[in-house]
């Protein structure tokens, strides 16, 4: 088939995100990028697109003139993906909902839990398809992870840690013009969290989609460390799961010497199971009583779940941008599925929508909630 037709709303030329979407929709060649309102500045917008090569007269000055004229072409964009900060994904997304034009929404959902439950109702109001960018979901050896849970490797799971420490704000990097940490720090921009709406979002919902579980109650310590900043730079918290299981997790971005480690340890009453983000391709499996193992993507072990969504032959690293191309191939897969009128293929189940969206937003609320009460439990 033809790749889809894709717009792009956000993502302008300093945008890191941006970039990392536009080449995960083309690692597979199933999307190309036709449209987009690219900056909420009509002259950036009008630069990025030249930039990217766009015709002129589909590069918007906004979100509105965009959804509007796509809508109306016979050869308007099929999907749009969202890459703007937190509190502009739900105005653009519902504006494309509401035309029937599927929605790509980077992470967390929105920015306050009223707009969480009013995008829910944009989403079941229209037929078109909605998809949050839990990209590290779309790693093999997650895949592979949870496929291996599932199937009671482990056994009953006891214990899940998890931990997504970065050190890029350990300085007030928002006041010296860094345009990424500016918004990140702005709780009107980025809601109510901030490293654990940032990351913490991230190592939640990776830890519930490996794990099968989700937490019940959570007792959360959120701090901000650097003087004046108005959002948590660092976070812990103690989780309770569904079915007995207890899990702990920490998020911060002012532990020098981490740049993006993800982590991930999993444990059950027969094994367990540990993967770090850094070295993606490698699962450690330990059976109790029994040597570390390490199973590889594609090596022996591996299973049909991590083949399914690996690209080169093993000792070939695939990492960050092959695992967020896995989630748009999904997505691709879910889309074409629909314009065929065929049914959602089944891995479409492991794609996040809207409610690891509102899961999310969720766990952002309980954890800010929770730490204005003296790490009280509070339900998630």
């Amino acid at each position: 088939m033809a790749p889809l037709r894709l717009g792009m709303v956000g993502g302008g030329n300093d945008a890191f995100i941006g970039g990392v979407h536009r080449i995960a929709s083309r690692i597979d060649n199933r999307f190309q990028l036709v449209a987009g309102a690219l900056s909420s500045t009509p002259q950036k917008a009008k630069a990025s697109a030249a930039a990217l090569g766009l015709d002129p007269d589909r590069s918007y000055g906004s979100f509105e003139d965009m959804a509007e004229a796509e809508s109306k072409r016979p050869d308007g964009i099929e999907v749009v993906s969202i890459v703007t900060p937190n509190h502009m994904h739900f105005p653009p997304a519902k504006a494309f909902l509401d035309r029937g034009i599927h929605v790509i929404c980077d992470k967390p959902l929105t920015s306050t839990m009223k707009d969480a439950h009013a995008f829910a109702d944009a989403v079941t109001a229209t037929d078109a398809l909605f998809f949050l960018t839990h990209n590290y979901t779309g790693y093999p050896m997650i895949r592979q992870a949870k496929a291996m849970i599932a199937a009671g490797e482990i056994g009953k799971i006891r214990v899940v840690q998890v931990e997504y420490p970065q050190d890029w704000l350990t300085e007030a990097s928002e006041n010296d013009g860094l345009k990424q940490a500016e918004w990140r720090t702005d709780p009107e921009r980025s809601g109510a969290g901030g490293s654990v709406g940032d990351i913490g979002t991230h190592a939640y919902n990776l830890a519930c989609f490996v794990s099968g579980l989700r937490a019940t109650e959570l007792a959360a310590d959120l701090q901000s460390f650097v003087p004046g900043r108005q959002l948590d730079d660092n976070a812990h918290m103690m989780l309770r799961f569904d079915g007995g299981a207890r899990g702990m997790l920490w998020s911060s971005q002012v532990a020098p010497g981490n740049e993006n480690g993800l982590k991930l340890r999993i444990y059950g009453e027969t094994g367990g199971l540990e993967w770090k983000q850094e070295d993606p391709n490698y699962l450690w499996h330990t059976p109790f009583g029994q040597p570390k193992q390490l199973i590889t993507r594609g090596g022996a072990g591996s299973g049909p779940q991590a083949a399914a969504v690996s690209r080169i032959p093993p000792g070939h690293p695939e990492g960050y941008l092959e695992g967020f191309a896995n989630i748009y191939s999904g997505i691709a897969d879910a889309i074409e599925a629909v314009r065929a009128g065929d049914p959602l293929p089944d891995d479409a189940a492991l794609l996040p929508g809207i409610q690891a969206g509102l899961d999310g937003m969720s766990f952002i609320n309980a954890c800010v909630t929770s730490s204005a009460n003296n790490a009280a439990w509070t339900k998630v």
